[in-house]
């Protein structure tokens, strides 16, 4: 079954309020095995929302159209709805109940413009609002059934569980169709590269549709499918996984869209591992990415931000020497840190980066983008040095942080396979 999606309302239409319920709405409706096929969004015109809800009627076996119920005079979507269907708007007897009876559970009065919101098109049928004033209504233009709900997230949110995918099932009857979006994380290529690996996808798995959405620093790997067997589905996805992680190899750092940060403390934990970070140019984002995940107190024990080669001096002990020789970016000084923050900690690893975020302080040899880090275990200590060409100090230190953990996580599982 194809739907479509309409929010309406002058503050959606003009970018002044972000539509989130699309995006929730499509989410239900996918899940339930419904494709959907547009979203659209319309300011309070009458003229614009009729030829809108008659167009979706015309092309969708369903629409779901947010907002515009309300009792004022921008409220125009139950009038736009009864001219789209060529049916007069009269006052819906449930409806009326379920407002009254709104206004005396809050204890106040109800006011004369609120009977405006029990006017439905002629045939259409009550959605009830369990917790706000607007109720909505399902009315059938031609072969589409339209959902009208309010505007509110909360309210439209309750009454699309409650009431609106009861009512899609009911629609659906035996002919159900299941539906499954499948992501991998990924991380190490672009967006092109990364697509370009993946060309041959479409033969290999001609009903899985791929896609990419870049969520920088990662890009993420989607497959969208639909049938009538779930287990079909999943035996699918298994396929799918293998043969993309064989295209893209280590790249790929989850297989079922956890991120880095949760992937290095299953890891970490896995292992019975223990970490210490110490940040200079990544100013504590590691750590407050580690510190995201719930039970990361069972293996993070230390993090220090030495931004300051005093601090870097005092707190980890790289020696004096080394930064006036080397400078603070540089292999023996990011050495000497990770090194003194394992020490310090007494953990397992020590994690430190030191770099140039920038947009400011590059120079021809260290220009911006440049990152040191250095990954310190019981074996011994490795520094490696990455360039990267944004000159954005955010971007910067986004990937500065995400590339240390994806060192650890590879770290973590070559001492795996060789134990």
């Amino acid at each position: 079954m194809i739907a479509e999606i309409l929010s309406t309302g002058d503050e959606i239409r003009s970018g002044a309020l972000i539509d989130s319920n699309s995006a929730y709405i499509a989410q239900l409706l996918e899940a339930s095995g419904v494709t959907v096929s547009r979203h659209h969004s319309a300011g309070d015109d009458a003229p614009v929302l009729i030829d809108m809800i008659r167009d979706m009627a015309g092309r969708a076996d369903m629409a779901v159209v947010t907002g515009g119920l309300g009792p004022t005079s921008d409220d125009i979507t139950s009038a736009a709805a009864a001219t789209a269907g060529n049916v007069p708007l009269v006052l819906d007897p449930e409806a009326r109940i379920q407002i009254e009876r709104f206004f005396q559970r809050i204890g106040r009065p109800m006011s004369a413009s609120n009977i405006k919101q029990a006017y439905f098109p002629d045939g259409a049928v009550c959605i009830e609002n369990p917790i706000g004033s607007a109720p909505g209504f399902q009315q059938r233009i031609g072969t589409c059934d339209l959902f009208f709900l309010p505007g509110v997230p909360a309210e439209m949110r309750k009454m699309m569980k409650e009431s609106v995918l009861p009512a899609i099932k009911k629609i659906q009857g035996d002919d159900v169709q299941k539906s499954r979006i499948h992501t991998l994380s990924t991380f190490g290529l672009t967006e092109s590269a990364t697509g370009e690996k993946l060309a041959d996808f479409a033969s290999a798995f001609p009903h899985i549709k791929l896609g990419f959405r870049a969520k920088f620093p990662e890009i993420q790997v989607k497959f969208y499918l639909h049938g009538p067997d779930h287990d079909a589905l999943e035996k699918e996805i298994a396929l799918a996984i293998q043969w993309v992680k064989q295209r893209l190899g280590d790249a790929v750092f989850s297989p079922v869209g956890a991120s880095m940060e949760s992937v290095v403390g299953t890891l970490l934990t896995e292992r019975h591992a223990t970490l210490a970070i110490a940040e200079s140019c990544t100013g504590g984002l590691i750590s407050h990415l580690i510190t995201n995940v719930s039970g990361s107190s069972n293996y993070l024990l230390y993090s220090a931000v030495t931004y300051a080669n005093s601090a870097k001096i005092n707190t980890l002990g790289v020696s004096r020497e080394t930064l006036n020789q080397y400078g603070a970016v540089s292999e023996q000084t990011v050495t000497e840190m990770a090194l003194g923050i394992r020490s310090a900690a007494g953990s397992d690893f020590g994690l430190a980066t030191s770099g140039i975020a920038g947009p400011d302080g590059g120079s021809d040899d260290k220009p911006v983008g440049t990152v040191w880090i250095g990954l310190a275990t019981a074996s011994g200590v490795t520094a490696r040095q990455f360039v990267f060409r944004f000159k954005n100090r955010e971007a910067n230190k986004q990937i500065f942080a995400m590339t240390a953990m994806n060192m650890l996580r590879r770290e973590l599982i070559k001492e795996h396979e060789c134990n």
